[in-house]
């Protein structure tokens, strides 16, 4: 009698590249749907769809009625069918995962999250629906936003690596500063909401913005921005005193470029009167700082790579070959 464990050892081990891929659109879709919540947000369509998970009670998709135009009702729900999209891409990585031989906890850990926090998403979207678009509502959702999407960087590099043993590239003063530096990046991108919540783009004419002079928000927000700078600066220079690896360095420059192009964006949004499409483009530009951040932090311990799938036992006892060096769970 074939067991279980036996016919999943016949079920081929999921290829690294493709594992690798299918974090990669993961990773895609994370950024995508924060860029098409800002364009509801600064198109007004935020209440489009006037409630959760249903677009209009008693129905999925949009339904004509007086109170809201057609143009808002299909961005908002164009925004939900993109959600569907990062489901499926966030789900098809984790099923990767799971069929990865030899099984690795830290791959499968990274894309159980993906699903998961897609979960608490749809949770806290159905609130901000239902909490009528309020200011501190949008902020968890844009702020949940950016934690998968670290968590989807550390996806792809785990696509290609096994569980361990990990090297250290910079000593742990090293990690620290990156830490220190991300606990930094976690209030400039808090402080960039706040600024969002007090401005013109509420998602809906109608929603309450936050109380507070957009003026002091700014200060603050910019404030954080060269203390930011100054962690890089000083991040730099350490790289450079501990002979840092090429990699680390390449992604240390990387890093460096999108704070500053994202920074000059702000400006110019700023000094435009915050412009819809700038909004946008900026929301793009905090999820590529929160990716290239979360590059450059990956970049600081190294494990080793994946080689050829192993090949799997067809005797039926379940039985597999690790690959040199993978840690058996």
């Amino acid at each position: 009698m074939t067991t279980s464990s036996g016919l999943l050892a016949r079920v081929p081990s999921t290829p690294p590249l493709l594992m690798r891929r299918l974090a990669i659109a993961n990773l895609i879709a994370q950024i995508g749907i924060g860029v098409t919540g800002s364009v509801v947000r600064v198109t007004g369509s935020g209440l489009g769809c006037s409630t959760w998970p249903q677009c209009e009670p008693g129905s999925m998709v949009p339904v004509s009625h007086a109170e809201i135009a057609p143009l808002h009702m299909w961005i908002e729900f164009g925004n939900r069918l993109l959600g569907v999209l990062v489901v499926l891409t966030a789900g098809a990585a984790m099923l990767a995962a799971l069929y990865t031989r030899p099984r690795r906890r830290r791959l499968t850990g990274l894309a159980l999250a993906m699903p998961l926090g897609v979960v608490a998403q749809a949770v806290i979207g159905g609130i901000t629906v239902l909490a009528g678009l309020a200011w501190w509502t949008v902020m968890l959702h844009f702020l949940a936003s950016m934690v998968l999407v670290w968590f989807a960087v550390l996806l792809v590099t785990a696509a290609t690596e096994h569980d361990g043993p990990v090297t250290r590239t910079v000593p742990a003063a090293g990690r620290g500063l990156v830490l220190f530096s991300t606990a930094v990046l976690s209030v400039l991108l808090v402080a960039g909401t706040l600024v969002t919540a007090a401005g013109p783009h509420g998602g809906d004419p109608e929603t309450p913005r936050l109380d507070v002079d957009i003026p002091v928000l700014t200060q603050l927000h910019v404030d954080t921005l060269f203390l930011y700078l100054g962690t890089l600066v000083g991040i730099g220079f350490l790289f450079h005193a501990v002979h840092a690896p090429a990699t680390l360095h390449r992604r240390y420059r990387t890093l460096v470029a999108v704070v500053l192009a994202q920074g000059a964006l702000g400006g110019v949004q700023y000094a435009l009167g915050v412009p819809e499409l700038l909004v946008s483009l900026h929301v793009l530009g905090a999820g590529l700082v929160t990716a290239a951040a979360s590059w450059m932090w990956a970049a600081t311990a190294t494990r080793p790579a994946m080689g050829p799938a192993p090949a799997a036992d067809t005797s039926g006892n379940g039985a597999e070959r690790p690959l040199a060096g993978a840690d058996r769970t």
